[in-house]
């Protein structure tokens, strides 16, 4: 294999794959987890995803007025906190959230949620790593559960910084590498439990099993800081949550 046709190459899961082809077999995923989706973050995670989505939104010091990018932000379950946390509904001051993900079917589960709860929420199916807005436009820009999903992550970060607002603050909220006296069992659990359970409420364990072995592909936590820094991202740190199951990295736009 050639160098060239090498830099062509990407993960899925842990099977190397063009990347013209990522992009279509992640969408083929949450294609057919959408609909299950919420039901299975709350049995995955035993309910903890909604600790973890609330702390990333105290963390992130967003206050009445300031506007939020939800970057992948599938069923809207961060958008939700966060309109409420803007103020998205005040007459005086309101603050804005826009509902992104590059998936459809993911983003009509969280258009249609923000419309049940009376939020005023837009929605956008983008790519993170083209977003069609200008520069310097968002106070917080989030992504939860999204980026080890992205074939160009060290793109998509720097479309994240570009978008932000100098002192704006990017939060990364992801899976990553476990305590490790943790590992053999979290290993257990990822590819026997998590597919079967896939398996059983959602009638799809091979995306499941897609799932679970993303998150082993996915930078841990000293990589991913040093990709933000690299984006253009100042003072980042990171928050192990969990034993380290999730951590969540914020950085700032200097």
């Amino acid at each position: 294999m050639t160098e060239d046709n090498f830099q062509h190459k990407t993960h899925f899961g842990f099977k190397t794959v063009e990347e013209t082809e990522k992009q279509q077999k992640v969408g083929e995923v949450f294609h057919s987890v959408a609909s299950k989706y919420d039901l299975m973050n709350d049995v995955m995670s035993a309910g903890m995803h909604r600790g973890w989505k609330r702390f990333a939104v105290d963390i992130s010091g967003v206050k009445i007025g300031d506007s939020v990018l939800d970057i992948a932000g599938g069923s809207g379950d961060l958008s939700k906190l966060f309109a409420k946390k803007v103020g998205s509904h005040l007459t005086q001051n309101p603050g804005s959230v826009t509902l992104t993900d590059i998936n459809a079917s993911m983003l009509a589960v969280g258009r249609d949620r923000m419309i049940d709860a009376g939020l005023n929420v837009p929605a956008m199916q983008c790519n993170a790593e083209a977003l069609p807005f200008a520069n310097n436009s968002f106070d917080c820009v989030i992504v939860a559960f999204g980026l080890r999903n992205m074939t160009h992550k060290d793109v998509a970060l720097k479309e994240m910084q570009r978008v932000l607002k100098v002192g704006g603050r990017l939060l990364v909220l992801e899976f990553s590498k476990v305590w490790q006296p943790l590992e053999k069992l979290y290993d257990a659990y990822s590819f026997k439990l998590l597919p079967l359970m896939g398996k059983l409420l959602a009638k799809d364990a091979e995306s499941y099993q897609y799932l679970a072995e993303s998150i082993r592909m996915h930078p841990d936590q000293e990589t991913l800081k040093k990709m933000m820094i690299d984006a253009g991202l100042g003072k980042v740190d990171y928050y192990n949550l969990s034993a380290g199951v999730v951590a969540l990295h914020k950085g700032y736009k200097t």
